[in-house]
């Protein structure tokens, strides 16, 4: 059985996709009464889920009236995107988490091959970078960014 982060996310999910703009504005309170839990798993689901590693841009407004907007980020130009994810989303260092949702996001996107993204998840995973974290994540951030590059440029 699927725990509600799951189920929110994939309600949010469907509703993007079937978005007009690919964008939704929702409530914090009325998701969470939707879903009958605490404002704070919707928090959880939106920070955790719907990062910009992961394809989204989140923007939110507080207070009375407020909003979360989601939208679905688009890759305009893949060369620019390229450029973006390389310098400033990987930059000099990388969590293996932050490099795998990369990765997914890539697979998602058409942009990789199941083999390739399997490829470069293994060659940048800790069983591989069998060194301390410091180095391990600065690694990482080398052979993806260099994995990246070579795929995309092709």
């Amino acid at each position: 059985m699927r725990n509600i982060s799951d189920i929110i996310e994939q309600h949010l999910k469907r509703v993007i996709q079937e978005s007009a703009n690919g964008a939704i504005e929702i409530q914090r309170s009325e998701l969470a009464d939707k879903f009958q839990c605490v404002p704070s798993q919707i928090n959880y689901v939106i920070n955790t889920r719907f990062s910009i590693e992961k394809g989204y841009v989140v923007e939110s407004k507080r207070g009375g009236g407020g909003f979360i907007r989601i939208r679905k980020a688009q890759i305009l130009c893949k060369n620019t995107y390229q450029e973006v994810l390389t310098e400033e989303l990987i930059g000099t260092s990388i969590t293996q988490p932050t490099a795998d949702s990369i990765v997914e996001r890539l697979l998602e996107e058409s942009l990789l091959t199941q083999r390739e993204a399997t490829l470069i998840k293994i060659a940048t995973s800790r069983q591989v970078l069998f060194v301390d974290t410091p180095l391990r994540e600065q690694l990482r951030a080398n052979i993806l960014k260099h994995m990246i590059i070579s795929i995309l440029i092709r």
